[in-house]
């Protein structure tokens, strides 16, 4: 592996940012689920399992990815496992959401919903895996995949909130009583 001091450096700036979006990502969907929480009409536990905290395991790897490669390895084979069994848990977890997605009777999932809480995530989990590998011959690539992959995380949970936020401003409204 090359000069990894220097490889991982270059990379913090992007990191610091990626980190710092996640985290305040993580405390605005809490904000946001503990107002929903306040509606008379509430979403149900399946959903939350389903379509919130999906969310939040995306927001928290883009996290525990920024943090991972700030931390003072001496070689880059630790970061490299670290960040490869992400990707394997990843992929089980994706696939979990998209067993839950099948299962729950809530809400019918789109073409969208398909995309955003399985099919990209499940793609950016294995570019996590795969990254792990190519990081022996390849570092530097590698820790371009990996900075996708913290990238898409963000971008997937920022849809995935909004889409959440909007479905129950919109979709999910309180009616009024008659008079």
């Amino acid at each position: 592996m090359s000069n990894l001091m220097t490889e991982f450096a270059e990379w913090d700036n992007f990191y610091m940012i990626i980190g710092s979006a996640a985290g305040a990502l993580i405390g605005l969907q809490f904000v946001a689920l503990t107002l929903m929480s306040q509606r008379t009409q509430q979403p149900t536990a399946e959903a939350g399992s389903v379509f919130a905290t999906p969310t939040i395991v995306h927001f928290g790897a883009a996290l525990l990815l920024a943090a991972l490669l700030h931390a003072p390895w001496r070689t880059a084979a630790p970061a490299a496992v670290l960040w490869g069994l992400m990707g394997v848990i990843g992929v089980i977890y994706a696939c979990r959401v998209a067993h839950r997605m099948r299962r729950q009777t809530v809400y019918k999932p789109g073409w969208e919903d398909w995309a955003f809480y399985f099919m990209l995530p499940v793609s950016t989990y294995a570019i996590l895996m795969l990254s792990a590998l190519a990081a022996i011959s390849y570092l530097r690539e590698a820790l371009f995949a990996v900075g996708a992959s913290a990238l898409l995380f963000l971008f997937i949970g920022i849809h995935n909130s909004w889409d959440t936020v909007t479905y129950h401003v919109f979709t999910n409204r309180e009616t009024e009583p008659e008079d």
